[in-house]
């Protein structure tokens, strides 16, 4: 063999490897709800490095945080169709196809995370089947801090809540709001500030962490930390996009996955208190629950408990004894 002929050979075959290695290596887009600065964002930051390290580069994962790609409403869709491959969203916003997924809206259900990692446990199985059938792989999940009330005026009972126009983000929370006797309005979190300001809402029910990323201490003077519900973020995969990888890069995502719940849970554990504190740093009047708004608040537990149950039906009957052992 001549040596140009040599010098041929080798450059075709690095050639080569250089294609195959460029098809290998797969990039994928992930929306995500939240902005950079909120924990559930980071989490999926960390989740993104970890897959990259875990795949040796095989699979590159780009954050596209604040809803950017695609809103709360569009999102399952969009991963559903492969309009992207991987996202997260609240997933009792899908309470409306099915109410299995709005069980941790709910209020008084489960109010701390102990309480909360158990209805997580007892329902996941249920969603899990209800996505696989959509074509959609359910990867993990990071709960909110609990739900507590922001007001612009002081409320000690829940009749002073009677015609207030009040944010809502589901339909559960519609529903709560009802009960309360306000008004709920639907507004998603990014804008929260200009809903408060052009007076289209006058309270809302939702986390610190909102609370905190909108700086709610601009249009709201008062927190009261009921806690009523802990909900979750999920982050979901497109099932055909997920299955085309190869089985060691499969492993490594579900493995980064499960990293990224465990650490979710233990982040929004110990960034509660932190959150709650920034809300009082920045002058806003923190405070527990109103004692006469208490058993007002049970009441509503229950009739929302009733309802949901009623839509659940035994499967979900059999969630909440789960739950319970």
């Amino acid at each position: 063999m001549t040596l140009n002929r040599r010098y041929f050979l080798t450059g075709i075959a690095a050639l080569c490897l250089s294609l195959s290695s460029a098809h290998a290596a797969e990039r994928w887009n992930m929306s995500a709800e939240q902005p950079d600065g909120n924990y559930i964002t980071s989490v999926a930051r960390d989740f993104a490095a970890d897959v990259a390290k875990a795949t040796n580069g095989e699979l590159d994962i780009k954050i596209h945080s604040n809803s950017v790609l695609f809103k709360r409403a569009d999102l399952k869709r969009a991963v559903q169709t492969g309009q992207v491959p991987l996202g997260d969203v609240l997933v009792s916003v899908l309470g409306n196809e099915d109410a299995i997924f709005e069980v941790d809206a709910v209020p008084l259900l489960a109010r701390d995370f102990d309480s909360a990692w158990k209805l997580w446990q007892a329902s996941r199985a249920q969603m899990e089947a209800r996505l696989q059938k959509q074509g959609i792989k359910l990867l993990y999940s990071v709960p909110w801090p609990p739900q507590g009330i922001y007001t612009k005026v002081p409320v000690k009972q829940m009749s002073d809540f009677k015609g207030m126009k009040f944010r809502a983000y589901n339909a559960a929370t519609s529903r709560l709001v009802e009960l309360m006797g306000a008004s709920p309005t639907t507004v998603n979190s990014g804008d929260v500030p200009q809903a408060f300001g052009t007076g289209l809402i006058e309270a809302m029910i939702t986390s610190p962490a909102t609370g905190v990323d909108s700086q709610a201490w601009d249009f709201a003077k008062y927190y009261y930390d009921v806690q009523a519900f802990i909900p979750k973020n999920v982050v979901m995969v497109n099932a055909r996009a997920f299955a085309r990888l190869p089985q060691a890069s499969q492993k490594a995502v579900l493995a980064a996955a499960e990293r990224a719940e465990k650490k979710g849970w233990e982040v929004a554990r110990t960034k509660t208190s932190e959150l709650t504190q920034t809300l009082a740093k920045n002058g806003m009047v923190v405070g527990p629950t109103p004692e006469a708004m208490q058993p007002e608040l049970a009441k509503i537990g229950a009739v929302m408990a009733e309802e949901w149950l009623k839509k659940a039906g035994p499967e979900g009957k059999a969630i909440l004894d789960q739950a319970k052992r």
